[in-house]
């Protein structure tokens, strides 16, 4: 596969009709429309009478079928890089590409129990494969209960003496590694002096931890991108003006990247990294 573009939104799809229209190899893979699946009323989009959100996002996808565009509506956990480009796994399958496009939408679900935000970057952490090193042989917490914990819960169970996911109160919908401990017990905060010491349950419990994973959600194009050691700034994928991220091969458009958070922003965004990853391809040859 030439390129694989991560979101079936307005980005995403713009992109990936500029890709196949060049005449390479283009698959979209998203579970859903993001944002745009959940807006009511669209009306201020050039050319087009208002209408939902979803039925502007059925039009996209009959052009991608119009095209022979494959879309996988599945859901994205992972990103690694290859040899020869980048490896996407999802809850169902792993595809390969020599290039991708990141157009998730918008930052990543995150949680307003108490601690988290305190202990960022002290234990509490987005990210299990760049930071389970740390906690090597130590007790660490996964907050989540879909595929995106059970994915960052696998990425810590060969490091972490134990992993225990907290799904704080509802019910585990991911495929969890059967070394996981579940725990579905209400959380009532994170706690510690100088960093992370411990989850406090709702019933008074102390879970003594060395880390708290944030994992609520789906995986944002964030949360794909650090991974891979790609620029960030606070939630947004840092581009250049041809929506290129420090790492080559690898673009990101839509409401992932800095400025406005609107349809037609996205869509010119998909523009200009579909266009981009075309260059891209046709200088490797």
């Amino acid at each position: 596969m030439d390129v694989i573009i991560c979101g079936s939104g307005p980005a995403g799809i713009q992109a990936a009709l500029y890709i196949k229209r060049a005449n390479l190899e283009v698959m979209v893979i998203g579970k859903d429309g993001g944002s745009l699946s959940r807006t009511d009323k669209v009306a201020n989009y050039f050319g087009v009478p208002t209408m939902s959100g979803p039925e502007l996002l059925a039009i996209g996808h009959q052009q991608l079928k119009d095209l022979n565009i494959p879309l996988i509506q599945e859901e994205i956990t992972g990103l690694h890089m290859e040899l020869e480009g980048f490896s996407i796994i999802t809850d169902k399958n792993t595809y390969t590409s020599k290039s991708v496009i990141l157009a998730t939408g918008s930052p990543r679900m995150t949680t307003k129990l108490k601690g988290v935000k305190e202990f960022e970057g002290k234990g509490v952490s987005y990210c299990a494969i760049c930071d389970a090193f740390f906690h090597r042989n130590k007790n660490v917490a996964v907050l989540g209960h879909g595929e995106y914990a059970a994915h960052e819960a696998t990425e810590l169970v060969n490091v972490a003496k134990q992993v225990t996911v907290y799904t704080n109160g509802l019910q585990a919908t991911g495929h969890f590694d059967p070394r996981v401990i579940m725990n579905t017990a209400k959380l009532k905060s994170v706690n510690g002096s100088e960093k992370v010491e411990s989850i406090e349950l709702e019933d008074g419990t102390l879970e003594q931890v060395s880390g708290v994973f944030v994992a609520f959600g789906s995986a944002s194009s964030v949360d794909l991108a650090v991974t891979l050691g790609v620029e960030v700034s606070g939630n947004k994928i840092v581009v250049s003006d041809s929506m290129e991220t420090n790492v080559p091969g690898l673009f990101a458009a839509g409401d992932c990247t800095p400025g406005l958070m609107q349809i037609s922003k996205a869509v010119g965004d998909g523009c200009v990294a579909g266009l981009q990853a075309i260059t891209y391809l046709r200088k490797l040859g």
